[in-house]
């Protein structure tokens, strides 16, 4: 069932109000008695983590082969900095 988010437009009462997509709107303040409105938030789903890519729901055979050309990158990447500085 939904949640809606009232406010009062004479008091400032403000509200969180389970409701079926049926049901009609509240529109008397239960505080005051004074005209409600409803407030709508700017969105709907909140994606919280470090992040979501386009390629986070695709098969592993193309993360195995990114994660094996990164790593042979970075195990060449040592050697020849690991030479050049014992000379």
């Amino acid at each position: 069932m939904p949640t809606y988010q009232y406010a009062c437009t004479e008091c400032g009462h403000a509200f969180d109000q389970f409701q079926s997509f049926s049901d009609a709107s509240l529109t008397e303040c239960p505080e005051c008695g004074g005209k409600l409105r409803k407030v709508f938030s700017a969105a709907g789903v909140v994606f919280k983590g470090s992040g979501f890519y386009r390629t986070d729901s695709r098969s592993g055979s193309s993360s195995s082969t990114s994660s094996s050309s990164s790593s042979s990158t970075t195990s060449s990447t040592p050697a020849p900095a690991a030479s050049g500085s014992s000379d």
